[in-house]
């Protein structure tokens, strides 16, 4: 593809709770085996881009040892990779990114060098499949200046989260606003846009000279009756993970056969690879409609529930609608029901944590490890 891609991964967000206070989004773990942002970089390698830039800066530390190597989504060796930019602190620069254009024009180096003549930029937090070839050929059939990828949600209240956009009969976008408190339209943007490269570099040198450093608000929006912004609908599955709701949802939503499917059937999303075993179902298990990845060890019932890596279940333990995150202990005669479990927890025997009133009780347990 003639493009290189650039995935913005280093925001964070309050209404993740206490889940953000580990890692940041783009690191949340998401169906069982993977992390959010092997969703965008497995798009990005599923349509032959070669050199992909991911820009980190909060809670950093477990999405580097994620991104250890390119190997993983099969990027360019000789010409391409998986590069990581983090904040550093140079002579002509003492700051940190002051927001996502900020992120791009304090490594603009990294566009000035490359030669493709497009840029797909996307977020690290969305879930979603996507043919960016396919943008690609929408962006230079509407000979846009910038493309933004929409989605159509159910309501407006949900669209309040999001860029919401109107556009014209032909596609053109005519509004754009950024978290409205009451949108009047239910078109949102999915924070994946393709630009071309040239223009990109420019848009960032005057956004940065005029002290601007949001790209949504201070490029986009500010840039929409002057530039050609078109929307590309994306019809098909789309999840953003920035909320304690929108997180357990999507993850409940891989237990629907026609979302695993579309996700993991025609194409792969990769992911780093750990070596462990199988899990291990051992008498006296009972496990129904759940995902339960490799390592974990089984002894009571699950039901409707995600089980990450390496999850112990004791004896007598039931587990319904939930979430367990990676390496938990979970003691002997423990009752969960709609929480979301912290990863390396030990939650004690004879415990009980329910979310009730249809809210997600996320349980954080600070316990050392004990003989339970």
């Amino acid at each position: 593809m003639r493009a290189v891609g650039i995935v913005l991964a280093g925001g964070n967000s309050n209404k993740m709770k206490e889940l953000s206070i580990k890692r940041a989004i783009a690191a949340m773990p998401v169906a069982g085996s993977y992390r959010s942002i092997d969703f965008a970089l497995s798009n990005m390698s599923n349509s032959h881009i070669q050199k992909v830039g991911v820009f980190t800066q909060y809670n950093a530390k477990a999405l580097n040892e994620h991104l250890n190597s390119s190997k993983w989504y099969d990027f360019g060796r000789k010409q391409g990779g998986l590069f990581i930019f983090n904040p550093t602190i140079t002579y002509e620069n003492g700051s940190w990114y002051r927001g996502t254009a900020d992120a791009m024009y304090q490594n603009i180096g990294f566009l000035k060098k490359s030669h493709e003549p497009y840029v797909v930029i996307a977020s690290g937090d969305g879930i979603y499949k996507i043919d960016y070839n396919k943008v690609l050929e929408y962006h230079i059939e509407k000979k846009a200046d910038i493309t933004v990828v929409c989605k159509t949600l159910p309501t407006k209240e949900e669209a309040t989260r999001f860029g919401v956009i109107k556009v014209d009969a032909d596609n053109r976008i005519t509004e754009f606003e950024e978290k409205p408190i009451v949108a009047e339209s239910n078109i949102v943007s999915t924070g994946i846009y393709i630009i071309r490269r040239r223009l990109l570099i420019e848009l960032l040198e005057t956004s940065a000279d005029e002290e601007r450093y949001d790209f949504v608000k201070d490029i986009l929006i500010r840039n929409k009756t002057v530039k050609r912004l078109y929307a590309y609908e994306m019809k098909e599955y789309w999840s953003n993970i920035a909320t304690v709701e929108s997180y357990y949802n999507t993850n409940m939503d891989f237990l629907k056969k026609d979302v695993r499917d579309y996700f993991f059937k025609e194409s792969q999303i990769y992911s780093k690879a750990d070596d462990l075993p199988p899990a291990k179902h051992n008498p006296g298990s009972n496990v129904r409609n759940s995902l339960v990845a490799s390592g974990c060890i089984l002894n009571g019932y699950v039901e409707n529930s995600v089980l990450f890596k390496q999850v112990y279940v004791g004896n007598n333990c039931t587990i319904k609608n939930s979430i367990i995150l990676n390496d938990v202990h979970i003691g002997d005669n423990t009752y969960i029901e709609n929480c979301i479990v912290e990863s390396r927890d030990t939650i004690r025997s004879n415990t009980s944590f329910v979310g009730e009133n249809g809210h997600i009780k996320i349980v954080v347990e600070k316990n050392d490890r004990f003989v339970l």
